[in-house]
């Protein structure tokens, strides 16, 4: 066998891993020179210790306007592929100063099933909603936005309104091929006996069909939706994020600095404050409780 033979046979597999309607026409997976300015990581990061110490500073001096309707509503925070709920401790933490009550999804890694996933998720927007007596917004980075879009359009009597962090809801496999090798890895994991991962159905069969037909429904009525881009996304297409039914909103930042950049963070506290505003509007008008 050639060596030609063998590149090409390696790379049959690796297109066949993804079902083709998971990258439709139109997106492109991002390069390595994408992925170099995943390196703003550090100075996001420096960012985020510089606004945390000024936030400290001035914190005792100050009452943050509309705190108390905003802690009547919970915010629910999922983290991306491969990740956990500590991923989004930082904006979680940023999100309570600004007077809201966060939760996580309890998900600690985020690697199994995508319809698995969903279905947890949803048993927990319900236990939680249930405790506060509201209606859930929820923040999602990366993957963890696109389980957010396909529970709003199953379960708009949970979720409020939800606010994407660069999830590719239009191209699912528009990413870094650095993820498809870490998709790959997981599946021959799972083969190998090893529970709770991602499987050939996960990414090419019929629950990545399901994910991804609900991913791209229309939002019920009453459930609003923001999405977070960044044309400096090395991780995945910054196109395939902007949903044309969300309100777009385009910040600079890492895919990974998505997560924790303090002006990511006040597009997030924007968006969820407008959700917020027009779900109390609803309910005043008898639309929706």
């Amino acid at each position: 066998m050639s060596a030609w033979t063998e590149v090409e046979q390696v790379t049959v597999r690796n297109v066949s891993t993804l079902a083709p309607f998971l990258h439709p026409e139109g997106f492109t997976s991002p390069g390595l020179a994408a992925l170099l300015r995943e390196a703003s990581v550090v100075g996001e990061s420096g960012r985020y210790v510089v606004r945390s110490w000024s936030d400290f500073r001035v914190r005792g001096t100050r009452s943050v306007p509309g705190a108390a309707q905003r802690a009547e509503q919970p915010v629910v925070l999922v983290p991306g592929f491969m990740a956990g709920d500590g991923s989004l401790s930082l904006l979680s933490r940023r999100l309570r100063r600004e007077g809201y009550r966060t939760y996580r999804s309890h998900i600690h890694a985020n690697v199994g099933c995508t319809v698995g996933a969903s279905a947890l998720l949803e048993q927990r927007l319900e236990a939680v909603a249930q405790r506060r007596d509201a209606r859930v917004l929820v923040v999602g980075h990366s993957l963890g936005g696109m389980l957010a879009r396909g529970l709003a359009v199953r379960r708009p009597d949970l979720v409020a309104g939800i606010v994407t962090l660069g999830s590719p809801m239009l191209a699912p496999a528009a990413h870094h091929a650095s993820l498809t090798r870490s998709l790959e890895l997981l599946i021959r994991l799972g083969r190998a006996g090893i529970p709770g991962l991602m499987s050939e159905d996960c990414v090419g069969g019929s629950c990545a069909r399901a994910s991804f037909d609900e991913a791209r429904s229309p939002l019920p009525d009453g459930v609003s939706f923001t999405a977070v881009y960044s044309r400096r996304d090395g991780i995945v297409d910054w196109r395939a994020c902007v949903d044309p039914l969300a309100v777009p909103v385009e910040v600079t930042a890492s895919h990974t600095g998505l997560a924790f950049d303090p002006r990511v963070a006040d597009v997030v506290v924007a968006a969820l404050t407008r959700s917020r505003d027009d779900s109390v509007l609803e309910v005043d008008s008898g639309v929706t409780a």
